[in-house]
């Protein structure tokens, strides 16, 4: 039946911008404090929405060809970020670079972003809001009041729990215009016009470029990259502007060198999401932590916008809408793209065999399931069995297994509902797999990472219907 996708061509990528000026990179500082507050993501223990509501992850990202225009993405697993318009904002004069978006209290839409190439002087930073992320009205340039300003890069929203909006920025100064240290600005006024004097962020020190922070409790949380030897680092502070104390150096975290532009989001099921730019290989990944930072999954690379998006960070937003399905009822569930096949138990693995009126009665019986709040997240959904089994992954493979009342079997046997562009469908998303989804291949039913394409999306929709047994 469905072939591997063939492999996405590979996209030549603009070198690093400090590689090609004396072989060092300036993408600047990005912060962003993560809360239930408009256009943020929360600190606490996070859960999948609520019936009715979906999560939302948004990103403006200038591109790989074109530093003159923003492209607008959103995802519902921050892994298959899908186009919503392309250049949806282009700014009146100059260039737009490292757009950072985030939504404020007044319900618009606000991109901060560097206002020139990296070749050239760049003393200001520019402003664009919106109402709906698609149609962009430039607002002011704001000249960065640094004596001896050389370059500010890469603006970066930071919403502090206190409600105050702050931008965080890299610039230089002419004596040494390729080395970068972190500033902060803080709004003055609701209306984002006016700015506090700059303060540098204390403890991290120069040539650390592309600082981004999330703020957990009282501690600050510092992702910064080490412009001499290219790896990502990690500080933590009490204060926003430090003192910050770097305890991770080196290839502490796996991901490997010539990484920059780190971003953190938090996800639906409570674990944080880095992603960044593999400037050297060409790629953009991300890699999952569960633990406060201490351990990150193996990093991956996005699909589809890897060699095209270039320094972006993401907001995630609770909307209404999304995919929901009934819970304590029984349900067949049928191939969104092969009509005729649907779910069935066989040996306790999942599999997607043809199921008709001439199915015998066990055939029918193995392809009924009860659904149910999910085990590790009631806006979840489990699936059980006529024996009181639940699917499961396991090895990437869905099979049915009693449930042991462990936790990672509850999360093991938990999918979100996400929406699919098959009638009556739904996709169903790993919980503790965030962005693998339940897909069939080979008419066999395992958790694969989204491929982003239509027919990844296919073959992991499945149509609800009335039970066979």
């Amino acid at each position: 039946m469905n072939t591997p996708d063939p492999a996405a061509p590979t996209v030549p990528r603009s070198p690093s911008r400090r590689s090609l000026l004396r072989a060092m990179v300036a993408l600047p500082a990005g912060a962003l404090i993560l809360s239930e507050l408009p256009g943020l993501v929360g600190t606490a223990a996070a859960a999948a929405p609520a019936r009715g509501y979906a999560t939302r992850y948004t990103i403006v990202p200038f591109l790989n060809s074109n530093d003159g225009t923003v492209n607008v993405y959103e995802s519902d697993d921050a892994t298959d970020f899908r186009l919503l318009k392309a250049s949806a904002y282009t700014p009146p004069s100059n260039r737009i670079r490292d757009a950072s978006v985030f939504r404020h209290t007044d319900g618009y839409y606000y991109i901060t972003y560097t206002t020139h190439t990296w070749q050239d002087t760049s003393t200001t930073i520019g402003f664009a809001r919106s109402s709906d992320r698609l149609n962009w009205t430039f607002l002011y340039d704001y000249t960065v009041p640094i004596a001896n300003l050389s370059r500010a890069w890469a603006p970066e929203w930071f919403v502090d729990s206190d409600g105050s909006v702050n931008i965080i920025v890299s610039c230089s100064v002419t004596s040494d215009e390729w080395i970068f240290t972190p500033y902060l600005l803080k709004a003055t006024n609701s209306a984002l016009t006016s700015w506090s004097s700059p303060v540098a962020l204390s403890g991290i020190g120069a040539n650390h470029i592309d600082t981004f922070i999330v703020k957990i409790g009282s501690t600050y949380h510092a992702f910064t990259k080490n412009e001499t030897t290219k790896y990502i680092e990690y500080a933590t502070a009490s204060s926003l502007t430090g003192t910050y104390t770097i305890s991770r150096t080196g290839n502490w975290a796996g991901w490997g060198g010539t990484r920059e532009g780190p971003a953190l989001v938090q996800l639906d099921n409570g674990g944080w999401r880095i992603f960044f730019d593999g400037y050297g290989d060409g790629s953009y990944y991300f890699s999952d932590s569960y633990d406060t930072f201490a351990t990150w999954s193996a990093p991956k690379a996005l699909p589809v916008i890897s060699g095209t998006a270039r320094h972006f960070t993401v907001i995630r937003e609770t909307v209404s809408g999304g995919a929901t399905l009934p819970t304590g009822v029984t349900r067949s569930f049928r191939s969104g793209n092969y009509t005729t096949r649907h779910w069935q138990e066989q040996s306790a693995l999942l599999n997607l065999p043809v199921v008709t009126s001439s199915s015998t009665t066990a055939e029918k019986q193995a392809s009924t399931f009860t659904i149910v709040a999910g085990l590790a997240d009631a806006n979840g959904y489990s699936f059980r069995d006529a024996a009181g089994n639940y699917l499961r992954h396991w090895d990437f493979r869905a099979r049915f297994d009693a449930n042991d009342g462990t936790s990672t079997f509850a999360k093991d046997a938990t999918f979100i509902a996400r929406t699919s562009a098959t009638s009556g469908a739904v996709r169903l998303e790993s919980y503790n797999y965030p962005g693998y989804f339940l897909r069939h291949y080979n008419y066999q039913l395992r958790v694969d990472l989204t491929a982003g394409t239509d027919l990844f999306r296919q073959d992991s929709s499945f149509v609800p219907v009335t039970a066979w047994a």
